[in-house]
């Protein structure tokens, strides 16, 4: 192993010497090596099964990471197999409240992550939207 990385499974996050660290609880990069499988969802969005949208952020970021769980958990993975998270979230928003729940989702896991700003996502009531490739 290289100095500078971090192991999980097949996944390793790669810290090069010199490097600024990331601005908060994510990895630069992730090197998958040996792979079988390779999970990428869609863009998913806070519609509970209702088809409900919660108003609250916190709420659409916990119904959003519920989905994603769920969609690891179907197919074998967990969140130690999430190499890559792209978040979008609507300009305006807090944007602590959207790492926070990343944060807590991961449960100290790092993965590559992307965090945009955007005017607006599909429907009105969505604020925010999360995509995650996963590689066992």
């Amino acid at each position: 192993m290289h100095t500078g990385e971090v192991t999980t499974s097949r996944n390793r996050e790669l810290v090069p010497p010199g490097l600024a660290r990331p601005a908060a609880n994510y990895a630069h990069a992730v090197l998958s090596e040996g792979v079988s499988r390779v999970l990428h969802t869609s863009g998913v969005v806070p519609t509970r099964p209702d088809g409900s949208v919660p108003d609250d952020l916190a709420e659409q970021a916990s119904t959003i990471w519920t989905t994603l769980l769920a969609l690891l958990d179907e197919a074998g993975m967990s969140v130690e197999h999430v190499v890559s998270v792209t978040t979008y979230v609507v300009v305006g928003e807090d944007l602590s409240v959207v790492m926070a729940a990343r944060d807590a989702a991961l449960a100290g896991h790092r993965a590559a992550s992307t965090l945009v700003t955007v005017p607006a996502l599909a429907q009105a009531a969505w604020r925010m939207e999360i995509a995650v490739v996963a590689v066992d």
